[in-house]
C-alpha cells in the first residue's frame, strides 16, 4: 500500500537511514525514532500504518514498545515488525499479545523488510 505511513524505531542510526531511504523509494512515508520512548510518542502523535522496531534499545525495548502500543486504544491495531539479534525470539504468547506480526533477524536484507511491509499492508481484498 504505497503512501502508507511507517514508523521506524532503532537506536542504530544507519538502520533508519538505509531502510528509511528504501521504504521512501518504494512510495511509503517514513517517520523515525531513536528509542522506544520516542517511538511510542511518535506512534501516538502520527498513528502510523505499520511500525518496524529493533528489539534491544535503551529506555524502552522493542517488546516494551509493542506492549505499550497494544495497551492504547488508538495504536493497538498497528502491526509491528520486530528486528532482533539472530536467534532471539519472544515467546509466542508475548508476541501475539503485542501484535508482533513478523520477526527479522539481523543481519537482514532491505528486500526482506520491503517484502514483509508489502505483505502486512496489502489490503485484505488483495490478500484473499
Amino acid at each position: 500500500m504505497p503512501g502508507a505511513r511507517i514508523l521506524l524505531v532503532d537506536d542504530e542510526p544507519h538502520i533508519p537511514l538505509v531502510v528509511g531511504r528504501k521504504l521512501t523509494g518504494a512510495g511509503y512515508s517514513v517517520l523515525t525514532a531513536s528509542d522506544g520512548e520516542e517511538g511510542f510518542a511518535a506512534a501516538l502523535e502520527s498513528s502510523p500504518d505499520l511500525i518496524i522496531t529493533d528489539l534491544q534499545m535503551p529506555y524502552m525495548s522493542g517488546a516494551e514498545l509493542a506492549s505499550a502500543l497494544r495497551a492504547e486504544e488508538q495504536t493497538r491495531h498497528i502491526p509491528v515488525i520486530m528486528l532482533t539479534a539472530r536467534g532471539y525470539v519472544l515467546p509466542e504468547e508475548e508476541r501475539g499479545a503485542a501484535n508482533i506480526k513478523r520477526y527479522l533477524a539481523k543481519p537482514f536484507s532491505v528486500q526482506q523488510i520491503l517484502d514483509a511491509v508489502g505483505e502486512l499492508l496489502r489490503p485484505a481484498t488483495e490478500a484473499a
